[in-house]
């Protein structure tokens, strides 16, 4: 599963780099509002994390897909797309292919992509015996923690485009 997001998120990505600009461009769409859109998102997502209703979530999807394993992938929804794929992750690719200004730019672009997503599947992988060995408490304190940097970084993206929309 873990491979598989892995790869379908790289899809989505690397889609949004090639393609991101021009298709917000056809859609009327500037980036500064995708920036904000992506924000609030993202927030809404750090909100579960520090309430815990992401992990009440996931621990009730995975009891169904045990019961019942006719239940759809979960690596494309929700683990590729919106978690791995998601606006934090589109609007950045896109940032930083609009920053790259020639064939060099993009390739460093592509690299660091490239690297995000090999590091994400490497933890991905760890993750189940990392939180066997760590427990259920040591857990809970890390997704309030990554929660509250989400929704400072979440904030951040929405300024950011009200920065850019009002400059």
């Amino acid at each position: 599963m873990a491979i598989r997001a892995c790869v379908i998120a790289a899809l989505i990505l690397v889609f949004f780099l090639l393609v991101g600009q021009d298709l917000l461009a056809a859609l009327h769409i500037e980036l500064d509002a995708f920036r904000i859109a992506g924000g609030i998102m993202l927030f809404l997502i750090a909100l579960d994390m520090v309430f815990e209703k992401r992990t009440q979530r996931r621990e009730e999807r995975a009891e169904k897909v045990r019961d019942n394993p006719d239940i759809e992938d979960v690596s494309v929804f929700p683990m590729a797309m919106p978690m791995l794929a998601g606006p934090g992750a589109i609007a950045s690719v896109m940032l930083l292919q609009s920053k790259a200004n020639n064939l060099g730019g993009t390739l460093v672009v592509f690299a660091a992509l490239a690297a995000v997503l090999l590091l994400t599947l490497l933890a991905l992988l760890a993750a189940t015996p990392l939180m066997r060995l760590f427990g259920a408490r040591v857990e809970a304190v890390l997704t309030r923690l990554l929660g509250v940097l989400l929704a400072a970084l979440a904030a951040q993206y929405v300024i950011d485009g009200l920065r850019g929309s009002f400059a």
